[in-house]
Formats: C-alpha cells, sequence, structure tokens
C-alpha cells in the first residue's frame, strides 16, 4: 500500500489518579500494525495493571500469529480477579493493519469505534463470535486514502456527565465532533489532542474516569527535506543544495550558515521576515525556492521542546499556541502536521560561534539536538532518514 499510517493516542487520568486505567499498545511488524487500546475494571493501580496486561498480551500472541481465540482466552485466563466484583475483566479494542491495507477488528465492550471514509461515518459490517462465554465483534475491510479511524474508552461518552451533561457526550456527538475536526486538519495527533482536550473541558478538568483516544489516520506520504550545518567539505556544498532542490516535498533550510549556502548555490537573496521576530526565537527569512528558513541550533531545539510537549507530555493548551508565527512554531507545525517522512541533511562542520563559551552550553550541542529530533519523532511514528556530510 502507498500510504502513510498515521497512528496517535492520547490519555487522561481520573481526578485523583496517578496511573491511568487505560493503555495502549502499538507493534510495528515490518509494514504491518498491531494497536491494542485496553481498559481495565475500574480505576487506579488494579485498573492500569488490568490494562497493561491485556494490550501487552493481545498485540505480543497477535504479533507472533496466534488466533485471536487463544488471544482472548489467555487473556481471560491470566488477569487477576477484582475482589469486590469478582472479575478479571479488561475492555479492549485491537486494530491489526497489513502491508496490503487491510485492517482486522476487534471489539470487546468498549464503544464502538467510529470510521470516516469520504467525510461520512462509515458503517462497518461487524460480525459476533463467542469466545469463552465473551462476546467480541470482528471486522474486515480495505483502507483508502484518507480513512479515519478513531478507538476510544467509555471516558469519552461519559464526558460531563453529572457536570456539563447530564447524560454525557454520547456516541454520536463524538462521531459529529470527529467529523468536523477531520475536516480541518491531516495528522493522527491533531485529532486525538483534540478530542481529548475537548473531553477534559466537558468534565470541567476532573476528569470522572479515565479517557483514552487512539486514531489511525490513511494518509498520502508527505516528504519533508530539511538541511542545517555546513558540509566538511566546501565542494559537498552544491551536491547538498541539488539534492534538496530534487526533494518532492516541502524544503527547510535551518542555521545562517546552510541559508547562506543555498542562496547563494541558487543566486538568490536572503530577505529577513521581521515580522517574526521576538524576544526568545530569532526571525524566519524567505528564500525563493524554499518553504521555509529559520535560525539553527535555537529554533530547532525549541522545535523539538514544542513537539515533545505537544506529542509526548501532553500539556494543555498546545494546539492554540501552534498558532504562532515564530520559526520553532511553525517548523514543530510543519513536522507535526505536514510531514509523513523527513529527510535531514545534517553538515559536521564545526561552526566556531557554537563553541563559544560566552553562549549558552545548548547552541555548542547542534548534533545532539538533531539526534533528539530525529529520535523523537520516530516515537511519533514519523520514517526519518538521516544523512551526515
Amino acid at each position: 500500500m502507498s500510504y502513510f499510517i498515521d497512528v496517535a493516542y492520547d490519555s487522561i487520568n481520573k481526578r485523583g489518579e496517578e496511573l491511568c486505567g487505560d493503555n495502549v499498545e502499538i507493534v510495528r511488524k515490518g509494514s504491518s500494525i498491531i494497536i491494542v487500546l485496553a481498559d481495565g475494571l475500574g480505576s487506579g493501580v488494579k485498573a492500569n495493571i488490568l490494562a497493561m496486561l491485556t494490550s501487552k498480551i493481545a498485540a505480543t500472541m497477535l504479533r507472533e500469529g496466534l488466533s485471536i481465540e487463544d488471544t482472548v482466552d489467555t487473556i481471560v485466563n491470566t488477569l487477576p480477579v477484582c475482589n469486590v466484583r469478582q472479575l478479571a475483566y479488561a475492555t479492549f479494542t485491537i486494530f491489526e493493519i497489513k502491508e496490503d491495507g487491510n485492517i482486522y477488528i476487534v471489539e470487546f465492550d468498549n464503544p464502538p469505534i467510529v470510521f470516516i471514509r469520504n467525510k461520512k461515518l462509515f458503517e462497518i459490517d461487524k460480525k459476533p463470535r463467542f469466545i469463552n462465554d465473551r462476546v467480541i465483534y470482528e471486522s474486515n475491510l480495505k483502507l483508502q486514502q484518507d480513512d479515519v479511524l478513531v478507538a476510544f474508552s467509555d471516558g469519552v461518552v461519559h464526558a460531563g456527565v453529572g457536570a456539563i451533561l447530564n447524560l454525557g457526550w454520547q456516541w454520536e456527538n463524538v462521531s459529529k465532533h470527529l467529523i468536523r475536526g477531520t475536516e480541518r486538519v491531516k495528522s493522527a495527533k491533531y485529532i486525538s489532542r483534540d478530542l481529548i482536550e475537548t473531553c477534559k473541558n466537558l468534565y470541567n478538568d476532573e476528569p470522572g474516569d479515565d479517557t483514552t483516544v487512539v486514531v489511525v489516520r490513511v494518509r498520502k506520504p508527505e516528504i519533508v527535506d530539511i538541511f542545517t550545518g555546513p558540509p566538511i567539505k566546501k565542494e559537498d556544498d552544491k551536491l547538498v543544495v541539488k539534492e534538496l532542490m530534487k526533494a518532492k516535498g516541502k524544503r527547510v533550510v535551518c542555521g545562517g550558515t546552510a541559508a547562506t549556502i543555498v542562496a547563494r548555490e541558487l543566486k538568490e537573496k536572503i530577505v529577513i521576515d521581521v515580522d517574526t521576530m521576538n524576544a526568545e526565537i530569532p526571525p524566519t527569512a524567505v528564500i525563493k525556492g524554499i518553504d521555509l528558513v529559520t535560525e539553527g541550533v535555537v529554533t530547532i531545539g525549541r522545535a523539538v521542546q514544542i513537539i515533545r510537549e505537544f506529542s509526548i507530555e501532553n500539556k494543555n493548551n498546545l494546539i492554540s499556541n501552534l498558532r504562532k508565527n515564530d520559526g520553532a512554531t511553525r517548523l514543530a507545525k510543519l513536522l507535526i502536521e505536514d510531514c509523513t517522512h523527513l529527510n535531514l541533511w545534517v553538515g559536521r562542520s564545526i561552526n566556531p560561534a557554537h563553541q563559544n563559551p560566552d553562549l549558552p552550553v545548548d547552541l555548542s550541542i547542534k548534533l545532539k539536538i538533531v539526534d533528539d529530533l530525529v529520535k523523537l519523532l520516530r516515537e511519533i511514528g514519523k520514517k526519518v532518514k538521516l544523512t551526515y556530510i
């Protein structure tokens, strides 16, 4: 399949709980992906253990080729029993996405998944199966470009119960919200963050249940090429600019020396965009033929921080923060929203300014910042190719 499978998830804990009673496990096997969302009975430590055991058992067994019957049987017989309710219980949703675009879906007592195709709610044909006195529902279908699948724990449909909404948000309202949201943004991360922040608002910042969202979006590959830092050999300047201009996607240049090299080789001028200047981040610039031109180490370092906060640390209100116009925010937003594959061209030549002991320490470790960026983007599912020059 010539599409990119964009996967993201977010969670919020029930108020007063340090651990989430939901857990998501993602296992990649070649070009295939197995995703398990498990919701443990209750909340807190016990629920967390139930959810983690369920998700890890299911993902591992399916990755090794075992049947869903064996998987469910193992889960039922492995989970500890709740002393109060006398149930070894965790609900789950499983996506198994094959390299050819076929997807196998298993649902057990979680809210039904939302499937969006052609900007409309798409009804999936589900078949019940009885395993160890449990009823699971199976589905098989072929994915298409721009399809969106969203699985969530019952904390989503309970959002607002007893507060803003008497009966909670309800599945139908969630699906309508998702349809509107998927029309505005492309990345799975934006969709999951938007839904989880909406739930948190409905809970009035005091979630009454663990709440987790998993989003799968089928996207056309979007390639970004970034050139930063001068090459060790000056004769390689022409080569790297040639490779950059051959790129089919968006082109980004980070760093004053790199921008000078590109402008010289393209015989173009560098024009500073004073409107993007602020006290923390140096201004961006414009070079004809380049989509984004920024300063180097400071801007990349701040972009790494923004991406980490948005994608990993789940800090609040970051969707609105990504509308800022400074270079670091624009770079972070580009890599989150408009990038599935990143090619990084990193010059190894030492910039004397970065060795100045009077400058902040993080300015002397350009390569470490680049490594941090690569690691972070891979963690959130981007395909990254790193080339040193």
